[in-house]
């Protein structure tokens, strides 16, 4: 794989234009971009386009999604250096090693074998450490909780309870809701061991969240 001076210019202009949209305001988020290149993540096919707006196939009918969602939902986070975050869906692993060139302590479950198979070979090429599952992300990590954030980047028909269970007092889960074509984008701040308080953010395309079926 290799990153050339042609995919860092375009890297660049991918970057100018998540500056154009005002709801991305953190600037170690244009950073991280900048430094994760996108179409290590992508078929050869797909190199010319690797740096537009677009979301692609990346097998087992999953897409890697849109720059402008990947730097949304980071934004939603309020990520701080050193957070734990839960990602609920590794697919291609781009949205994963974003998370990791900002600072955080990634734990990230993919339910597709094959997925995070290819996932896991990009991600150690690019040095990054993340601890990478095969599992089921409605039940999330008990293990391994709590976290200050959760990721979901796949749409779920609900908010799953072990998901909120695993939240830190103050922690941030940033989900996708519904089951039709489109989602809502749902920030959920736990305030106490029973309390949530949800805001909505638009909507969005994602592939459905689901359970693991592979063994």
């Amino acid at each position: 794989m290799q990153d050339t001076f042609k995919h860092k210019g375009m890297r660049k202009r991918l970057i100018e234009k998540l500056r154009e949209d005002e709801r991305i305001k953190n600037p170690a988020i244009f950073e991280a971009f900048d430094k994760v290149p996108r179409h290590f993540f992508l078929d050869l096919v797909f190199m010319e386009q690797a740096y537009s707006n677009m979301a692609f196939q990346i097998g087992a009918g999953q897409t890697i999604s849109h720059p402008i969602t990947v730097a949304f939902q980071t934004q939603l986070l309020e990520l701080k250096r050193g957070d734990k975050v839960l990602e609920i869906g590794t697919g291609s692993g781009f949205q994963t090693c974003i998370l990791c060139q900002m600072g955080a302590k990634v734990f990230s479950i993919e339910r597709q074998k094959e997925l995070l198979t290819k996932s896991k070979q990009i991600i150690g090429f690019l040095n990054f450490n993340p601890r990478l599952i095969f599992g089921d992300g409605y039940k999330g990590l008990p293990n391994f909780a709590p976290f200050d954030k959760i990721i979901v980047t796949c749409g779920a028909p609900f908010i799953p309870q072990a998901l909120l269970d695993q939240l830190k007092i103050g922690g941030i889960m940033v989900i996708p809701i519904g089951e039709g074509e489109e989602q809502l984008m749902k920030r959920v701040v736990k305030v106490s061991e029973t309390e949530y308080v949800t805001d909505e953010f638009g909507t969005f395309k994602f592939v459905p969240m689901l359970e693991r079926t592979e063994k």
